[in-house]
């Protein structure tokens, strides 16, 4: 392994330990847990390269949920709204 690949892999481990522990769930599921929240803050990605999705995280209960959606989600209107460059997951 090369010392490049090494440190890369490193990093990443150290981005899963900060992280903590993150659940990918369906995005219906993801606005039942948003819509249960008072005034969740929520993070916002846009991405793709030839089709735009969209991601979105939110704490609840110590854990961080994600997901991925082709559309965009109706969020409680309460929500604070932070959009994010890229939002990047663990493997």
């Amino acid at each position: 392994m090369s010392a490049g690949a090494a440190a890369a892999g490193a990093a990443a481990a150290q981005a899963i330990k900060a992280s903590g522990a993150v659940v990918r769930i369906a995005p219906e599921e993801f606005s039942r847990i948003a819509n249960r929240l008072k005034e969740p803050l929520i993070v916002m990605a846009i991405g793709g390269v030839f089709t735009s999705h969209f991601r979105y995280l939110v704490s609840y209960k110590g854990l961080v949920f994600f997901t991925k959606s082709r559309t965009e989600l109706i969020l409680p209107t309460d929500a604070e709204l932070m959009q994010a460059d890229e939002i990047w997951i663990p493997g």
